[in-house]
């Protein structure tokens, strides 16, 4: 799998953007705030149908203007998908493959795969739970379409429940407050199923990283990645019974699969709390690593890898072991120069200098 071409109309600071990518490595340089970024963010969109910032489909459009285009095509075994993402400011963005319409943007899941690695990724380990819960169903739900279901369903009933736990606060009405257990119910359904689904996500993961980490470390570290669940035993219902006052008095749902959290393990150690920096750093590239060795185990091919200048943030030793891990698999890198990939004597496939929203410069090999 790999992308085969790129246009953008409208997007972010482009006015006008196409580039074609050969499934190797493909580099966007130049000066920071030019529009690298912005290239490889299109890319996920229209694999994951939303910005890896978490930016809403206005935010996106360039600055004046009512609509955004991106284009994206991507060949599977030599055939050829195309992806028109139409994005609007004043209303919900329309998607299709191949010139069908897309009925919902879950149907966009598995078309195109995508690791997406930036320099936040490598302080995932210390970042707060929100980031690693990110982690998990950004994954899940490219590679498995019934967690997309599971989880987007979840989502719904869990904003429409703490809407009414809200709203109790100003109400007499007594039914209001038993319509909570239909909520509650709905929430069970669905959490119980993401908590399995997480968990055997997490067994499939240790199976790759012990390995990884082991040959990054020089065999010094065994790492363990840990699945910590919100709730203790398997009755999500009676979880959410038992906690429903207190729910009502804050206001939110205060147990189910959206409190969850992963731990990582050196030994005894959980490198959350008590790991240097440089190990927290090593066990995250590890685990981006393992990412892609999980999708190529799943859809029984090789995603694409979009690197955002993160080789700046790692040191010569990590450089050489991402670079390295990474030649059967097409990958799209921004960065500031072209130091690294000299030093490492690397090889380029494709070179695009962006400079202010254009390609001002162009090298093909």
């Amino acid at each position: 799998m790999y992308v085969k071409s790129l246009e953008l109309k409208n997007y972010r600071n482009y006015e006008s953007l196409s580039l074609e990518f050969k499934n190797g490595t493909n580099i966007l340089y130049g000066d920071n705030a030019q529009g690298k970024t912005n290239a490889l963010e299109s890319i996920y969109m229209c694999c994951t149908s939303k910005s890896h910032r978490g930016n809403k489909d206005k935010e996106v459009i360039k600055f004046g203007e009512e609509e955004g285009h991106i284009k994206l095509i991507i060949m599977k075994e030599e055939v050829p998908y195309r992806i028109d993402m139409h994005l609007k400011s004043y209303k919900n963005k329309g998607v299709a493959v191949n010139g069908i319409p897309l009925k919902k943007l879950t149907e966009l899941f598995g078309v195109g795969n995508v690791v997406f690695f930036s320099p936040e990724d490598l302080s995932i380990i210390k970042n707060g739970p929100a980031e690693r819960r990110k982690f998990i169903d950004s994954e899940l739900c490219q590679s498995d379409k019934v967690y997309a279901y599971n989880l987007s369903s979840y989502l719904k009933v869990l904003m429409q429940k703490n809407k009414l736990l809200k709203d109790l606060k100003y109400s007499r009405d007594n039914s209001l407050y038993e319509t909570l257990d239909i909520w509650d119910l709905q929430l069970s359904e669905y959490g119980s199923k993401i908590i399995e689904r997480r968990s055997l996500f997490i067994n499939d993961i240790n199976e790759i990283i012990y390995d990884i980490h082991k040959s990054i470390t020089g065999g010094i570290e065994d790492l363990k990645v840990k699945y910590e669940p919100n709730i203790k035993g398997n009755n999500l219902y009676e979880e959410l019974v038992k906690n429903r006052e207190k729910d009502i008095l804050y206001k939110t749902t205060s147990v189910g699969p959206h409190r969850d959290d992963i731990s990582f393990y050196v030994g005894n150690m959980d490198l959350r709390k008590y790991g240097s920096q440089g190990q927290q750093r090593t066990a995250a590239l590890s685990l981006k690593l393992s990412e892609i060795e999980f999708v190529k185990k799943v859809i029984k091919d090789v995603p694409i890898l979009l690197l955002d200048d993160v080789l700046s943030e790692l040191d010569s030793k990590r450089q050489k072991q991402l670079l390295n891990s990474i030649k059967d698999v097409q990958t799209i890198i921004t960065c500031t120069g072209l130091d690294e990939f000299i030093e490492n004597r690397f090889n380029i496939d494709n070179i695009y200098k962006i400079s202010d929203g254009k390609v001002v410069e162009s090298n093909n090999f």
